[in-house]
């Protein structure tokens, strides 16, 4: 059965939130949590497929991102506010349980919330984004990962980020994208709906202080203990921006953990192996005594 997006503003945690939503309303929710520079859109290659297994998908522009809210200041990026936005688009569905899907950024919610809010998850899938716990120590003791973390540190510079990705019609990002990917992943297309979303008013800034916020809360963002829920670790060998090693330390952070590595997979695997990673997804998801997907 093919379902049609429905794109719509949710309110949660003092803000509102374009949510693109599909499947069937009474469908158990899957929610999708996006990660830097992305927005929604980059989930466009699981979207139908959950919802055609029967799962109610929401995907958020999480808050500072495309038509989402854009708060001002650093401390509305902290990762509790982060957090408390998703427990809030729960609320708002009126789930007390939902499935979390989350990759790069969106990953490190997922993990937040699996480690504070583990009542409110079923069960959590994360693509390429290590337990915080792993890569606070990956930052303090792996030189090679402390280089491929480099924009992590520029990105703390006021204005200067914000100028420099702007610049040539948003060249920095655009490569950022296609330089770090499978050649083919982001086409043209892609390419001007990404430009769009970054082009809005505040949404530099907004999608920068995410990583501001951690880096000055850089304590609070690793207190993340062990997790009791199970967990999927997806993740693409050749990712650009972060060791595979640390997602098997990541296992290890795990009462029930699984990981599958994509040899030939970048940091972008959901948008170059879209059919495996949503054939383990959905196996993930119906493992689960809850679920009543088809």
């Amino acid at each position: 059965m093919t379902y049609e997006l429905e794109y719509t503003f949710v309110r949660t945690n003092g803000l509102t939130l374009h949510v693109v939503q599909c499947g069937p309303a009474e469908g158990p929710l899957v929610v999708l949590l996006h990660g830097f520079p992305e927005f929604w859109y980059g989930w466009r290659h699981q979207i139908e497929a959950l919802a055609a297994a029967g799962y109610r998908v929401w995907v958020p522009d999480q808050r500072g991102y495309n038509l989402s809210d854009k708060p001002a200041g650093v401390a509305a990026y902290r990762i509790d506010q982060l957090g408390a936005d998703v427990l809030g688009l729960l609320d708002a569905a009126g789930e007390q349980q939902a499935f979390i899907i989350g990759h790069d950024w969106g990953a490190a919610v997922t993990w937040w919330l699996a480690a504070h809010h583990p009542e409110r998850l079923k069960r959590v899938a994360i693509l390429n984004v290590p337990h915080p716990a792993v890569l606070g120590q990956a930052l303090r003791r792996a030189p090679g990962q402390l280089v491929k973390s480099w924009y992590i540190f520029f990105f703390q510079l006021p204005w200067l980020p914000e100028r420099l990705f702007r610049r040539h019609q948003f060249q920095f990002g655009r490569r950022a994208l296609r330089g770090t990917s499978r050649p083919g992943t982001f086409t043209r297309e892609d390419l001007k709906q990404y430009v769009a979303a970054w082009a809005r008013h505040g949404a530099l800034t907004a999608m920068i202080n995410w990583y501001r916020a951690a880096f000055r809360k850089a304590k609070r963002v690793g207190q993340v203990g062990r997790i009791s829920i199970p967990v999927r670790i997806l993740w693409g060998r050749k990712d650009a921006f972060l060791e595979p090693e640390l997602a098997q330390l990541s296992v290890s952070q795990c009462d029930h953990a699984e990981l599958t590595y994509f040899d030939k997979a970048t940091h972008w695997l959901h948008q170059e192996e879209p059919a495996a990673v949503n054939k383990l997804l959905l196996e993930f998801l119906a493992a689960d005594p809850t679920s009543s997907s088809t």
